[in-house]
């Protein structure tokens, strides 16, 4: 019996010993897997950034991350407008999968998501900010979102399913309630946050530290600005959203003392009764001299527009310009906790948008300016400084990336693929890699009547099919022509490259399982 005893004894000391091995195993290769943020704001473009070689503006904070890691100079997105990029993220699958096809639609929020996936995994996680998919955010421990887009005064948040008011200027109250939460969070736990900012999306309010920043200064216009899309197809001649021609004059140039001529206008002037009295008196006083000035002037024509595209990105860079102080915030919070070393951070935007480029704003085409999206990462652990790749990527690999750096399982059905290799690699890409990326946009009609319309691209090559109530091909030689000024479909020279890039859009029409026939009205049978 005393001997049976000592061997019971024995296996119980060694299973305690092996649980305790285990746990600890455990607990270190927790402690091994990163912190991830998750930083997106909306409607920020490449051509803003400083990291990407602007002319306008410069974004410091932002170049900190691309500095202490990786630029990606071909960051492309599936679908560009709001809400299908952020569903396209979360699920890491197309617009036509995930249910979301334009800004209408409710994201259907009890379908897989890589939050989910790393909630589930032992991942405390966060999203503040906006969310703009209807339905409430699932798959977060904490959770305080926008409703709809947004103020950028004195906004509402939705803190865990309760409305709440809070005064303050959008940018700054979103950067206090993610940091807010950082300190609040279990630091035993590695954490995911969702850091999603409303700027730079329209009507561009500048918030009260940069309202008169660039007031004695001229922004270069694009030297396609005043573009007459005579070597284009219908959908650039008929889209809404020119720069001279669409803005209206209270809700996007901030002539405060005009007459409302829609509603647009009228919303402008109840969200100036919304800010507090002092709020209002110098967000009036910021704009009162230089419409007092245009008012004078009388302009007409191209001077007009001039001005316009003037005040227009003026205000843009304002609100970039909040965004970058409150990354500023979060980074320096970040080395003040230590926790700098093990912070995979992610800066991105939900698309493109256009600068005056074209004569336009807003986003929609698979033109360039709206199909790429700034995209930079750090992470000290595994990525070199200062690197920069021009792996063709898109918002479908954020979600397969975060969860391989997470150490979790990516599900076979999400449809992007992991940028670990690339950017554990100083940037260069395996040679497996994809050398196209495939683009479906839906929303027409719709605002801003952007045609419906899907294409390829490669390094060089682009090929655009608008479709549903017309049926037109657009070619473009990116080396020759990056502003796509020129559409060669009838070009003879081009033959070849064309067939080819049917025949790849084609397969990864197939690949990605975005059926045409179910989409279009045109007869499929006679394309190419």
């Amino acid at each position: 019996m005393a001997k049976n005893k000592i061997i019971i004894n024995a296996l119980v000391l060694l299973l305690i010993m092996n649980l305790f091995m285990m746990s600890c195993a455990q607990s270190s290769e927790t402690a091994e897997r990163p912190n991830i943020i998750f930083i997106m704001t909306d409607d920020h473009t490449i051509q803003a950034m400083s990291a990407y070689g602007s002319i306008i503006n410069k974004t410091p904070n932002m170049d900190r991350i691309a500095n202490a890691g990786i630029r990606f100079s071909n960051a492309f997105v599936t679908n560009s407008i709001c809400a299908p990029s952020r569903a396209v993220i979360l699920t890491g699958k197309y617009s036509h999968l995930n249910g979301v096809l334009d800004n209408a639609q409710r994201f259907d929020g009890s379908q897989q998501t890589f939050p989910k996936l790393l909630q589930g995994a032992g991942y405390q996680t966060a999203m503040v900010g906006k969310w703009h998919l209807k339905s409430d955010p699932t798959g977060f421990d904490y959770w305080n979102v926008l409703p709809g887009q947004g103020l950028y005064y004195n906004p509402d948040f939705i803190e865990m399913g309760e409305r709440k008011n809070h005064e303050g200027y959008v940018t700054d109250l979103t950067t206090d309630f993610a940091l807010d939460w950082l300190d609040r969070r279990e630091q035993e736990k590695p954490f995911y946050l969702m850091l999603h900012h409303k700027a730079p999306h329209r009507n561009w309010m500048p918030g009260p530290d940069h309202l008169d920043l660039y007031n004695d200064q001229e922004i270069p216009i694009p030297d396609n600005f005043f573009d007459n899309y005579e070597n284009r197809g219908t959908a650039a001649k008929t889209q809404e959203m020119s720069i001279s021609e669409i803005m209206f004059p209270v809700y996007d140039l901030k002539i405060l003392d005009a007459t409302p001529t829609n509603g647009n206008d009228e919303f402008m002037l109840k969200r100036l009764e919304r800010m507090t009295p002092e709020q209002r008196e110098n967000f009036i006083n910021a704009y009162k001299d230089e419409n007092a000035a245009f008012h004078k002037a009388n302009l007409q024509g191209d001077e007009l527009a001039k001005w316009k595209y003037q005040r227009y990105i003026k205000d843009y860079l304002r609100c970039v310009a909040s965004v970058d102080d409150n990354i500023g915030r979060v980074l320096d919070y970040l080395e003040k906790e230590g926790l700098t070393e093990n912070t995979l951070i992610v800066y991105t935007s939900d698309q493109g948008f256009y600068l005056g480029e074209h004569g336009w704003f807003d986003k929609r085409f698979m033109y360039e300016e709206s199909y790429k999206t700034p995209m930079v990462v750090s992470y000290p652990k595994s990525i070199k400084k200062g690197l920069t790749t021009e792996a063709m990527t898109m918002n479908l690999d954020i979600a397969p990336t975060l969860l391989e750096y997470a150490g979790v399982d990516v599900p076979e059905d999400m449809q992007g693929a992991s940028l670990k290799s690339i950017m554990n690699n100083n940037g260069k890409e395996p040679s497996d890699w994809r050398q196209s990326t495939y683009y479906h946009y839906f929303e027409y009609p719709g605002v801003h009547a952007v045609k419906r319309h899907y294409g390829v691209r490669t390094k060089q090559y682009k090929l655009i099919h608008f479709y549903n109530d017309i049926d037109e091909w657009e070619l473009y030689d990116l080396e020759k022509d990056p502003k796509e000024m020129k559409n060669l479909i009838e070009d003879e020279t081009y033959a070849s490259v064309k067939s080819t890039l049917m025949k790849e859009l084609r397969e990864l029409q197939k690949q990605y399982g975005d059926s045409i026939q179910n989409q279009s009205s045109v007869d499929v049978s006679r394309i190419p």
